[in-house]
């Protein structure tokens, strides 16, 4: 987060060339703490570091790929860097979306999202949620 906005990445699909906007994460690697996983998870996708403050969201995984058991959200504050595209490290991710863009967009002003983020509902829903941990 940075002045209530949060940073989200842009994956583009190489097969169908679908866009779609989500938080900067991934999986923990042996021997790596949470903490860990997401400073490198964000430098990798981003280039920026970052101070990982908290916690924000900790579900259960229920999409039919199975990857994670849990999808946790932390609050992140940026110490270094500017954001720009990074790249997707795992072969098999990589093989099917690059990250073609990051922005920061307001938290609170959902008018100020662009078509791309307000007519994707998994997004919105992800967003709304954040917000409403900052609470």
């Amino acid at each position: 987060m940075r002045d209530a906005h949060i940073l989200l990445i842009q994956h583009l699909e190489h097969a169908t060339g679908h866009a779609y906007w989500v938080l900067p994460g991934g999986g923990m690697e042996d021997g790596e703490t949470e903490t860990e996983c997401v400073r490198r998870e964000v430098r990798e996708e981003t280039h920026l570091e970052v101070e990982v403050e908290r916690m924000l969201l900790d579900e259960p995984n229920h999409a039919p790929d199975g990857l994670y058991e849990r999808l946790r959200t932390y609050l992140c504050r940026p110490v270094s860097g500017e954001p720009r595209p990074g790249y997707e490290p795992e072969p098999e991710a990589a093989a099917e979306y690059s990250i073609a863009a990051v922005g920061w967009w307001s938290i609170d002003d959902e008018t100020a999202w662009n078509a791309g983020i307000a007519d994707d509902s998994i997004t919105v829903h992800m967003l709304r949620q954040v917000r409403a941990a900052l609470r």
